[in-house]
């Protein structure tokens, strides 16, 4: 039984949700470095986030469930389905990091003259069609 990793995450938040989903449909496994990240997120890029591990021989099942999440439409407060306000698309990108500001440009830019980790970034919806960057 060899353990494969199937996805790496920055928070332990969204970790252990896609590993109970996966546990509720009879898959083990297992999270590495959960512990590290979370009390210094700093090291994040260190060891590499954190890392879902399943038995290699689940990993089909596994797929099969990441296209049925994949597929699954985003929806506002009120049920409705987000759309991209450019092309009208249902194909979205949740949480995605944009610099795309005055304020995210001036601060990447010191943050590669000082060597420090980029502090801003805004989280957004992008379009996988269009690759609008919006937000809700």
């Amino acid at each position: 039984m060899e353990l494969i990793t199937i996805k790496t995450f920055e928070n332990s938040f969204e970790a252990n949700l896609l590993k109970s989903r996966l546990e509720d449909e009879g898959i083990e496994c297992f999270l590495f470095d959960e512990n590290t990240v979370s009390i210094m997120p700093f090291y994040n890029v260190a060891v590499g986030g954190i890392k879902l591990k399943i038995n290699e021989a689940d990993i089909d099942k596994a797929r099969d469930i990441f296209e049925d999440i994949n597929h699954t439409l985003l929806t506002d407060e009120r049920n409705n389905a987000i759309r991209c306000p450019k092309c009208d698309s249902n194909d979205i990108i949740l949480g995605f990091k944009s610099i795309k500001s005055i304020t995210g440009i001036i601060l990447f830019v010191y943050s590669l003259l000082f060597l420090l980790f980029p502090i801003y970034y805004k989280k957004l919806y992008k379009c996988k069609n269009c690759g609008e960057e919006f937000r809700k």
